[in-house]
């Protein structure tokens, strides 16, 4: 016998960091991830650098009580937070105090005390930035007189998360365009003699049939047409992927796949990595 789903656990976790905070937010879904049914209530303050900005981030964390986690670096920002925190006997985590103190004893380096060091502005800043308006500029079959200068081009059958991957890999610095599949599915003409790896998705008809109509039903469209005929939808997905097949191209099923999932696929393809990916044929 199935035993009773254990009803969802919600508790409150506030981060304070004097920079953007995404490093934290990342960390803190990344460990609560790790549970079931346990869903945190996120609390975030940004760009705390000064007394009064902690003042009013204690202000409201006594207000919730529940974990805190913070990548403070000022000693004495925080020191009041860890003291304010010990006196609302709640738990003041540092989140990368393990992982820094690991590399200092590695290295034997000292710790720099420079806040958002992670977002100078140098070379890397500004390649993810040029390959972010690249994605822009190359979306869905745009831009196709440079598809040369990509790093990556994907393909697919239309709702496959091509952009949003495309726009995730930017992040990452890797140029990706996109180039969508329209019915019936043959290779797009721009990718003839093309030197730049491509990589095709794929997604399980039911799904894509799923997201399809979702999509049409936010947009207040009505009208059926093939675009959501389950067998039309069927033929394409498989067509689709005998043209992958033909064309030898890597293949990622992105069913159950989240994006980011899938950008790091691709970026494991472009590394070589191509038997840690689906490939179909």
């Amino acid at each position: 016998m199935t035993p009773p789903a254990r009803p969802a656990t919600y508790f409150h976790v506030h981060l304070v960091s004097d920079s953007t905070g995404e490093t934290l937010n990342a960390l803190a879904r990344a460990a609560c991830a790790r549970f079931t049914n346990v869903l945190p209530i996120e609390h975030i303050y940004a760009l705390v650098r000064a007394p009064r900005q902690l003042e009013r981030a204690l202000e409201e964390i006594a207000n919730a009580p529940g974990v805190v986690l913070h990548t403070i670096i000022d000693p004495e920002l925080r020191g009041a937070l860890e003291g304010g925190c010990q006196k609302m006997d709640m738990p003041c985590i540092a989140a990368l105090d393990p992982l820094v103190s690991a590399l200092s004893r590695y290295l034997g380096a000292p710790l720099s005390t420079q806040v958002g060091a992670q977002y100078a502005l140098d070379a890397d800043y500004f390649n993810r930035m040029d390959a972010l308006n690249y994605a822009i500029g190359h979306d869905d079959g745009q831009g196709g007189q440079d598809l040369a200068r990509a790093d990556v081009i994907l393909v697919g059958v239309s709702r496959t998360s091509k952009t949003p991957t495309c726009i995730y890999l930017a992040h990452r610095g890797v140029r990706a365009a996109n180039v969508p599949l329209v019915p019936p599915a043959e290779a797009p003409p721009k990718l003839r003699g093309i030197q730049v790896p491509v990589v095709a998705l794929t997604i399980a008809p039911d799904r894509l049939l799923e997201i399809r109509r979702n999509r049409l039903r936010s947009l207040n469209e009505q009208r059926e047409s093939s675009y959501v005929d389950a067998d039309a939808v069927r033929q394409e997905v498989i067509r689709a992927r005998r043209l992958f097949e033909r064309e030898g191209w890597p293949v990622i099923d992105v069913t159950r796949r989240s994006v980011e999932e899938t950008a790091a696929a691709v970026i494991n393809i472009l590394s070589g990595g191509r038997g840690q990916v689906e490939v179909l044929g």
